[in-house]
Formats: C-alpha cells, structure tokens, sequence
C-alpha cells in the first residue's frame, strides 16, 4: 500500500510531477495492500493466458491453406473442444498450484525486496533486468527441462506436457501440477536475484509466458 492518500502527496513526496504511467500505478495500488498486488499476478496470468494465445487459435481454427503451409505438422488439426479442454486444465492448475505458491511466497517477495511503490522504474532498469531474468531463466530452465526427462520424472510427471505431440499455443503451460512448480524455479531465480518493482516482475512473467506460447504454437 502507497504511503501517500492523494497524488498531490506523492508528487511533493517525489519532488516532481507523475508521468502517465505512475498516475494510472497510483490509482491501481494506491488503497491495496501489498499482499493484494502480490496475489493479483495469479490473477494477471491466467488474464493473459487466456487473450495472448487467440491469435494463434484464430490460424489453427480458420483453415487458411497460405498458413497452414508454415506448420510444423501441417497434417495435425485441432478442433475448438479439444482446445477448450486444455484451456481448462491449465486453469484449474493454475488454481491449484499457482494460487497457493503466490500466497505463501508473499514473504519472500517482501524479504528479497520487490517493492510496490513509486517511482516506477525506468526503461533503462526495465531492459537489463529483464535482459538478466531471460538469461538466468534460460540456463536454469534448459537443466531442469532435462532433467524431467530421465526416465523416472518423465513418467510421473513430465509426460503429462507430452500428451499433445503436436503443441498449439494454449498447450504451452499444460503440464503436471508439480512441473508447473518445478519449472517456476527458473522464472523466479531472476527476481531473487536481482529484484526491481513489482510491475517489472509482472511484466518478466508476461513476457516469458508469451515466449512459450509462440514456442509451442506450432
């Protein structure tokens, strides 16, 4: 929660005027606790979950013969049921796992240093955290990736991912609830290590959660 009731307090707090953007940040955050604004990224993710993936549906649904040549597995077609009933499974994962790691991580969140207030950070700050979040994420995850496929953890976990041979955007979080978390691990370590404002850290999980839809749209 801001420590400021009206934006004439936080523009005498901060010395100057507000731009656009910490003007809108004040109005969103201003009254909300911050294990509101935390809790809210679970909230965000399945928002953007369910619109990023549409265009890609509207070229997998629509038949366009001009696209479908740029598929990898052309000869594979997946109808609007089939793409509802992973839609919902993600979401009730979702549910089960993100939801409860968002709460009882709120802790960690306040302890590392992932602030809520004003000023927002710069686009110079924005572009080398996020350059380290990708990195880090990168290294991380391609282990732990390899990881889920020996032969024990890809059978109790990892082959639940592996259902859907030919990957369309909306598979791209459909996994085992436990993988979810798992592979969380690399998404968090940027931010632990390197903690910024939290509209930084939404805008990190934005990005990579589109990244492994385009990688999974086929």
């Amino acid at each position: 929660m801001l420590p400021y009731h009206t934006l004439e307090e936080a523009q005498v707090a901060l010395g100057r005027g507000l731009t656009l953007a910490e003007t809108l940040w004040f109005k969103y955050s201003a009254k909300k606790p911050d294990f509101v604004l935390h809790f809210h990224n679970t909230l965000f993710l399945c928002l953007f979950y369910s619109i990023a993936p549409i265009p890609f549906l509207l070229m997998e649904l629509g038949g366009y013969e001009k696209l479908n040549i740029h598929k990898i597995q052309p000869s594979v077609k997946r109808s609007f049921k089939e793409m509802f009933k992973c839609y919902k499974h993600v979401i009730v994962t979702f549910a089960i796992a993100v939801s409860p790691l968002q709460i009882i991580s709120y802790p960690t969140i306040k302890w590392i240093g992932i602030r809520t207030g004003l000023s927002l950070p710069s686009g110079w700050e924005l572009f080398w955290q996020l350059l380290i979040y990708f990195v880090i994420e990168d290294f991380s995850n391609y282990w732990i990736h390899r990881m889920l496929h020996c032969k024990w953890a890809f059978e109790k976990i990892h082959k639940v991912h592996h259902e859907y041979e030919a990957p369309f955007g909306l598979s791209a979080p459909y996994a085992h609830w436990a993988e979810i978390i798992i592979l969380g691990i690399p998404s968090f370590l940027g931010p632990v290590l390197v903690p910024g404002h939290i509209t930084t850290y939404r805008l990190w999980f934005i990005l990579r959660q589109l990244e492994a839809i385009e990688t999974h749209s086929g």
